[in-house]
């Protein structure tokens, strides 16, 4: 007759799979620096070259619009550099420092805020402070340059950070997406209680220390609205230029 022999069967202990969690945490970190570096490198790579023009401050429809390849590649040689108030050494919350050569004079207006309207990036009636000093606060139009409805260009401020923290209510990341902006798309301003309407005619980006942004012209209203570029950094400024069409 057969025999059965008991033999006591013991549950193997439980391993924790340590080598997947690594490869989760690589995966996981790899996917965090794409997704923060593919809005900068996009731009430089496919955004950057539409802009970057030799171009007439004012509108002209038979100026034909050349890529600067030369300033592009310097912008594709420092554009990726991230820049902060520790690297930098400036405080850029404070627009007085972005053009120290020609500082802002003070507000001699009759309104000192105003309200500004973006309706394709769903930015509405964000506070313009004239010559203000504070854009976590608000958009700041710089002191001196022509005020809205008048002949003159009036020049308005505002942060940017990377696209993916886009909030139209939030000064600190209210330009993120600046540079989907088109040309034909509007802007909207609303001052001393009456409402003008811009049209994007352009958009450039030029150096930091690149005066011409400031610059006045009397045949018409303009309006540049101006934010850091690449997104996340400091390293150049995109000027979206619009005249005044409807009042």
């Amino acid at each position: 007759m057969a025999q059965y022999r008991y033999v006591k069967s013991y549950a193997r202990p439980f391993v924790f799979p340590y080598r997947l969690l690594s490869y989760i945490f690589l995966i996981s970190g790899i996917g965090l620096l794409c997704w923060t570096i593919w809005p900068v490198a996009s731009f430089i790579v496919y955004t950057a070259p539409t802009m970057i023009t030799f171009v007439s401050p004012l509108p002209d429809s038979d100026t034909s619009h050349n890529t600067n390849t030369n300033t592009f590649q310097h912008v594709a040689n420092v554009g990726i550099s991230l820049a902060s108030k520790t690297i930098t050494g400036k405080d850029y919350t404070n627009p007085n420092v972005w053009y120290p050569g020609k500082p802002q004079k003070g507000n001699s207006s009759k309104g000192m805020t105003y309200e500004l309207d973006i309706p394709k990036l769903g930015i509405s009636k964000a506070i313009v402070t004239i010559s203000g000093s504070d854009l976590n606060k608000s958009l700041i139009h710089y002191g001196g340059t022509g005020l809205p409805g008048e002949y003159g260009n009036a020049v308005v401020f505002g942060h940017s950070t990377l696209p993916q923290f886009f909030k139209a209510s939030d000064y600190t990341s209210i330009f993120s997406t600046l540079p989907t902006l088109k040309v034909g798309d509007i802007i909207r301003v609303k001052y001393d209680e009456v409402s003008y309407t811009y049209e994007v005619y352009d958009l450039t980006v030029t150096m930091p220390d690149d005066l011409s942004t400031l610059e006045q012209r009397y045949d018409d209203s303009y309006l540049t609205v101006v934010t850091c570029v690449p997104p996340g950094t400091y390293a150049k400024r995109l000027n979206v230029k619009a005249k005044l069409t409807k009042v």
